[in-house]
C-alpha cells in the first residue's frame, strides 16, 4: 500500500481535468490518495472528479478549499456554510470520505480549516483583489477569524491514534515558515490568507509524523519541530515552476 498526495487540481481547466481522466485504472488499485483540496467551486465538477478518483484508488480522503466553497455561481446556496454541506453530500456521492481512516499501519487524519490573519492582516490590495471576499458568503456577519474557528472546532475530538504512522492534511497552512524565505512580494501580500495557527496545535495533538497541505501553490517538503510537511499542489496550467503535474508518494508499505 502506498499513499499519494496532491491538491489544488483546479478542474475548470480543461488540461487539468484531463489529467484526472488519463490517470491508470489499474496502477493505483492497493493505494490512498490525500486530496488536499480546490478541485473546483461546481458541486458537478467535485462529485465527478472524486468519483474518477475513486475509481482508480482504494480510499480518496479530502478535504475543501477556498475554491470549493465559493458561492458565486450557486445563486440557490444562501452562504459558504450551507455550500459546505452539498460539498459534503458530493464527497460522499463520489464515493471519497472526509473522515479519518486506517489503512495498514497508517491513520490518515482531514483537518478541516479556513484563514484567520494568525499569519497578518490583510492590506487593501489584498482585499480588493482576492477572488474569496467576492465569492464567498458567511451567514450572519461571520468573519474570518470565526469562519476558521468553527472549521478547527469540527475536527474535534483530536487525539493520537493507534497506529505507528500518523498523517495529517488540511488544504491550508498550519504555520507561515513554510512558505520559503525567496517567496516574492507578490507572495507575501498573500501571507494573511494562508492559513490558521490553530491547525498546528491540533497536528502535534495527533503525533503526526507527516501533514500535507495545500492553497500556497509553492510546492516544498520541509521539516519543522519533527514533522515533514508536504505541498504537492497540481496548481494552474500556467504554473510550473513552483507547482508539480504529477502525484507524490508520501508513504509505502509492504
Amino acid at each position: 500500500m502506498r499513499v499519494f498526495a496532491i491538491s489544488d487540481l483546479h478542474v475548470d481547466y480543461r488540461v487539468n481535468g484531463e489529467w484526472v481522466t488519463e490517470l491508470s485504472l489499474s496502477d493505483f488499485t492497493d493505494d490512498v490518495l490525500i486530496l488536499a483540496g480546490d478541485i473546483s467551486d461546481s458541486l458537478v465538477l467535485i462529485e465527478k472528479n472524486l468519483a474518477l478518483l475513486a475509481e482508480r484508488f482504494r480510499q480518496v480522503l479530502y478535504v475543501p478549499g477556498n475554491h470549493d466553497l465559493w458561492v458565486l455561481r450557486n445563486k440557490d446556496i444562501a452562504d459558504s456554510l450551507e455550500k459546505f454541506t452539498h460539498v459534503e453530500k458530493a464527497t460522499r456521492n463520489g464515493g471519497a470520505t472526509m473522515e479519518p481512516v486506517h489503512a495498514g499501519k497508517a491513520s490518515i487524519i482531514p483537518l478541516l480549516a479556513w484563514y484567520d490573519y494568525s499569519f497578518g492582516e490583510p492590506s487593501e490590495e489584498l482585499k480588493r483583489r482576492w477572488m474569496d471576499y467576492r465569492a464567498c458568503r458567511w451567514p450572519d456577519g461571520m468573519i474570518e477569524s470565526q469562519v476558521a474557528a468553527r472549521f478547527v472546532a469540527m475536527n474535534e475530538p483530536v487525539t493520537r491514534p493507534p497506529n505507528p504512522v500518523v498523517i495529517t492534511f488540511s488544504h491550508f497552512m498550519p504555520r507561515l515558515d513554510l512558505m520559503p524565505s525567496f517567496a516574492p512580494p507578490r507572495a507575501r501580500m498573500l501571507f494573511p490568507i494562508l492559513g490558521t495557527k490553530l491547525l498546528e496545535e491540533q497536528i502535534r495533538r495527533t503525533g503526526a509524523s507527516i501533514h500535507v497541505y495545500g492553497h500556497s501553490h509553492i510546492n516544498r517538503r520541509a521539516v519543522r519541530d519533527g514533522v515533514l510537511y508536504v505541498n504537492n499542489a497540481f496548481g494552474y496550467p500556467n504554473e510550473s515552476r513552483f507547482t508539480s503535474k504529477k502525484l507524490l508518494c508520501i508513504h509505502e508499505e509492504a
